[in-house]
This record gives structure tokens, sequence and C-alpha cells, in this order.
């Protein structure tokens, strides 16, 4: 469901321009282990993902209409992903560097460390995303950006390319991930304007509280919503304890329900999916938030890993 697409689309849709990566999950580990040494885990599981692999799979899960932007290695790991994908990675660009490994080591209490390979992703350029967008957006279609630091020769051309999917029509929704070298000066900076361009944001509490250089989220959302574009709706993700929305002159939350935590790895991929599936079709922030949070804990409470539409999906379905 993916390609050079430089006519308008019939309906809208959701663009996800990011990596598609081999995920290794393995844990749980803590503390970590003397150099040298071996250590045993109980849980391991390899799977394809990367933020807009797994975000892919669950709004195929959803059935929301999406395409996914990105290219991938020219080797067994990228054949494996692109069989994976199917259809939806018939015009991925094959590059000549090696696909992407991640390993996520899980600690207890839900917290992971992540080792990066970045491979194909360092072989991404402006022009190469814009050929594969449609010319003029249909109504209503969104366009993610997430995971944007797995893409560093990117990040000096990041406000162009916001500007440019802008122009096209799109709503756009920005999800950064975690910057490789962490939030220094030169890296906020970059950030507070590319909030400036977009119309969802959605970060973490550990994403949005270093990024702000703020102590509590009250403080974090006060000093995002400043910098962010007029009418953007502010989320951040908060684990444990669900997630919280910045729009107009109100703060919404959703409460995430009680479950047995397994694998936390694209947890917040997950509810971008469910909470920009929402948006897609009209959804209040509110119901969108929730279906986020839903979706999220469905899958952190799944190995293997499965992508579960949010019950008010379902009953609305039925009824």
């Amino acid at each position: 469901m993916t390609g050079h697409r430089s006519g308008r689309t019939a309906g809208p849709e959701i663009h996800l321009i990011g990596g598609v990566t081999v995920d290794l999950i393995m844990g749980q580990v803590a503390p970590w282990p003397q150099p040298g040494t071996e250590t045993f885990v109980a849980h391991s599981e390899v799977r394809a993902g990367g933020p807009a692999g797994n975000t892919a799979l669950a709004l195929k899960a959803l059935g929301v209409p999406h395409h996914v932007i990105c290219n991938i290695g020219n080797d067994m790991f990228g054949a494996w992903l692109s069989a994976t994908f199917g259809e939806a990675a018939h015009s991925w660009n094959k590059v000549s560097r090696p696909t992407a490994i991640s390993v996520a080591i899980e600690h207890p209490g839900g917290e992971r460390s992540f080792f990066t390979e970045p491979g194909h992703l360092a072989d991404q350029e402006v022009g190469d995303i814009l050929d594969m967008l449609p010319a003029k957006a249909a109504p209503g279609s969104i366009a993610l950006l997430t995971g944007a630091f797995l893409y560093p020769d990117l990040l000096d051309s990041f406000d162009r390319l916001l500007d440019a999917i802008g122009r096209r029509g799109f709503t756009v929704a920005l999800d950064t991930g975690w910057p490789p070298h962490g939030w220094d000066g030169a890296t906020c900076e970059k950030v507070s304007h590319w909030l400036a361009r977009c119309d969802h944001i959605l970060f973490n509490e550990i994403e949005s509280l270093s990024l702000s250089g703020t102590a509590s989220i009250e403080e974090a959302a006060r000093w995002m919503r400043e910098r962010a574009k007029p009418g953007a709706v502010l989320v951040i993700k908060r684990g444990a304890d669900g997630a919280s929305a910045w729009v107009g002159g109100e703060v919404v939350h959703a409460r995430a329900p009680a479950v047995k935590v397994v694998d936390t790895t694209g947890a917040g991929d997950a509810f971008n999916a469910g909470y920009l599936g929402a948006c897609l079709r009209g959804a209040p922030v509110e119901v969108a938030l929730a279906e986020g949070v839903e979706m999220a804990s469905a899958a952190i409470a799944s190995s293997p890993r499965e992508y579960r539409p949010p019950r008010s999906r379902t009953v609305a379905a039925a009824s």
C-alpha cells in the first residue's frame, strides 16, 4: 500500500514516514551485567518493527487505510521485512546498506534500553520521501513523521520536509523518539522549531520533560504549547498513567487499564495508531486519546505481539 503517488487519493489515509527495522527484544535484565559475563533472559522475540513498522502493523489490525514511506536494505533481513509487509512493501526503495537492526533490552518496571545499528536508515533524503507522497493530500489525510532521530542525515532538512508536507495539505503529526546523543541544547532548539509546524505532537513523558528541561508534566506541556503551532493538539503518553492531551484551553486525560505487562517495546507506536486512526475518522480528542491508550495497553500485554482494536470500535461496528 505504498509507492510513488503523484495524484490525489480518493479518501483520507495515514502516511507513515519513518523506519521499518528488524527488532530483537530481550529481557528482563537488571542491573546491567558485568562485561565479559553471560546472562540468561526469560523472554525474547524477533519481529518486524521500527516506529513506522510497529504503527503500520497496528493500523492494519484496525483496518485503517495507510501507506508506509521508507526504504529498506538489500539483504536477507530486507527481504524478510518486505515479505512480512507484503503489498505494502512492493515499492520500497532498496539501498546498498544493510537493513537496520534494533535490540531492545527490557528492564524491570517497564523501561527499555535500545541499541540500534542505523543501516539503511542512514540512506534517506527529503526528495525520496516527497516522491512517495501524493502531490496533494486527500482531505483529512494525516502524515505521521515518526522516529525522526533514526535518520541523522535528515535532521538538518527536517524543517523543510515538514513545511513541504504541510503545503501538500496533510495534517502533520510528529513523534520524534529519543535522540541518540541526548537532549542537548542544539537538539532541543531543532525540535522546538519542528513543534511550530505540526498539528499533532505525540511525545512520551520522559521525552517531554527532557525536551523542556522541566520537572513536571504540566510545566513541560506549558513549555511545548508556547512553541507549538496554534491550534495543535499536544499529547503526552504517560505509560501506566495513560495519556493526556492539551487542546485549546482544555486538558483531557485517558486512564490506562490494569494489564500484565509483557513487552513494552513499540507501545508508543501502538498508541499512535489508535489515536490517529480515531482522528482520521473524525473522533473527538477524548475518544482518540482513549483508543490510543487501549491499543497500547493491549499490545504490551501480549507476546507474541498482538494488535487488537479497542472495544469502542468493536462495539460501534457491531451496532
